[in-house]
């Protein structure tokens, strides 16, 4: 049993407790990342979506012949790509997210999961490339190594995580929340250095909570403050992950503080839980005993899963950590020599999308541009299509909807911010609402012609921003000011 003599960090520190509960909201994410996507997957990708996934292969299957596909498009979705094998990954993801968080099989689970995902991303590679899917990616293929390779992981026989696992687990989340803070001061952007991002951030952000508006009508010296302590929390709390129990236990409430804020203001997806679970490895049994959670188990002899284990990790290490090192050295400003072998490794394992580098909110945007797609029967008279998340009247509340991501109101944020000829998904989508695609208009709040589509659909472009404290008494969330025309009047028999 551990006792106080020291608060020093040693190697009789256990981690069972923070193993097995790290499993279990990996699982959780999992869960919601499948069902977030699979509501949706067939608007985006499916046979009458907006990038339809079987095309996309087709395409590429024409330059790359024989096992190159699977190399360079690590997918399973060669072997087909329907909307019932896409649907049906999602509902295979779900449903071993729950034999994962039960503890049946963890190692084959996370497995399966990894490649499920890592399929997904590949043909929904538009719409799935957002820092947490590759977060995810890169978490889940080390949650392999880290899960016992057992039938059952059970609370009360937990056993202490590989210790070469929960240190790169611990390398992932120092890449991540350091690189994060790195960036925003080394893009050179001013809101950040002069600490006026937050400022700007709640209500440009692209899905706003309720909470999000009284956040925005905080003093300016209480965002600043803010923004100076969500650098500090980035850039310093995370070098703590080795330090004494105390240190640690104090560095892992500050990141975990970190992400409640951003939760309760911003929605972003998976994020924010996946991030805590990451933190876990912050904390050891004796830390966890003290909240009532700790587990210790007497370490018992390595049987032949826990060395094959033991060395699938060193394997992981020797191909992940000299990229991820040089990739973090970038990330915080440092340019690294090139190695040749490290460039090779590199190129050998991109395609699977799991050495990362991370770097969120480098550069603050300091408005709300948006896109309000409009259809007419008669060229004359628009309506506007609405959309779930994303405000189009001043009156859309703004909503809770972690960890679902709404993956077409993301990308019209983003959109916004282009041109019109330089996003060709987009055009695409224009083209799904004017044949009228059943799928496409599932991502929107409701069809506003009734089934019936309309003859032409443009997009208009406006500024958001939240509304003043007497326009919120009367019911308005929003303001906005048309700014001009997105896309042009399109219709299909001028094509």
């Amino acid at each position: 049993m551990l006792t106080p003599r020291s608060m020093a960090q040693s190697d009789h520190d256990t981690y069972a407790a923070a193993g097995w509960l790290f499993r279990r909201l990996l699982a959780l994410v999992y869960l919601a990342a499948f069902w977030s996507l699979g509501v949706q997957i067939l608007g985006l990708v499916g046979r009458r979506g907006i990038l339809p996934a079987a095309v996309s292969l087709e395409r590429a299957g024409e330059v790359l012949r024989g096992p190159a596909r699977f190399r360079l498009l690590p997918t399973l979705f060669w072997l087909n790509a329907s909307d019932a094998a896409l649907q049906g990954a999602c509902l295979a993801g779900a449903i071993l997210s729950v034999l994962a968080a039960a503890g049946l099989a963890p190692a084959a689970a996370f497995f399966l999961l990894w490649l499920l995902y890592l399929s997904l991303t590949i043909v929904t590679s538009l719409f799935l490339s957002y820092q947490w899917d590759a977060l995810l990616l890169e978490t889940g293929l080390l949650a392999i190594f880290v899960a016992p390779w057992s039938l059952r992981d059970r609370r009360r026989d937990a056993a202490d995580p590989p210790r070469l696992g929960r240190r790169l687990m611990l390398w992932l989340l120092v890449r991540l929340m350091v690189g994060s803070g790195a960036v925003k001061l080394t893009s050179g952007d001013p809101t950040w250095r002069h600490l006026t991002a937050l400022s700007y951030h709640f209500w440009t952000q692209p899905i706003p909570t309720p909470a999000a508006w009284i956040a925005s009508r905080l003093p300016s010296w209480a965002l600043a403050a803010t923004t100076a302590a969500t650098l500090a929390i980035e850039l310093g709390a995370p070098f703590f992950v080795l330090a004494r129990r105390r240190a640690r236990t104090i560095a892992c409430t500050l990141l975990l503080g970190l992400q409640a804020l951003i939760a309760i203001t911003g929605n972003y997806a998976f994020f924010n839980l996946l991030t805590a679970a990451l933190c876990l490895f912050m904390l050891d049994d004796a830390a966890l005993a003290a909240v009532g959670v700790g587990s210790i188990r007497r370490a018992a002899a390595a049987s032949v899963p826990d060395r094959l284990r033991s060395w699938g990790l060193v394997g992981v290490a020797i191909m992940t950590m000299p990229i991820s090192a040089v990739a973090f050295a970038r990330t915080i400003g440092i340019e690294m020599p090139d190695v040749p072998p490290v460039g090779a490794l590199a190129n050998l394992i991109e395609p699977f999308r799991s050495v990362n580098a991370y770097g969120l909110f480098a550069v603050m945007t300091t408005s709300r541009p948006a896109i309000v797609i409009e259809g007419s029967v008669d060229g004359q008279h628009w309506i506007e299509y609405p959309l779930k998340y994303q405000p189009v009247a001043i009156t859309d509340r703004p909503r809770w909807v972690a960890p679902h991501q709404p993956r077409l109101d993301w990308q019209l944020w983003f959109a916004a911010l282009s041109r019109y000829e330089d996003e060709p998904w987009f055009q695409r989508l224009l083209v799904r609402l004017l044949e009228g695609s059943p799928e496409v208009l599932g991502l929107f709040a409701r069809d506003p012609f009734g089934g019936r589509p309309p003859r032409y659909v443009r997009a208009v472009l406006y500024e958001f921003r939240f509304a003043a404290p007497a326009e919120r008494r009367n019911g308005a969330w929003w303001e906005r000011r048309r700014v001009g025309l997105y896309a042009p009047e399109l219709t299909l028999e001028r094509r």
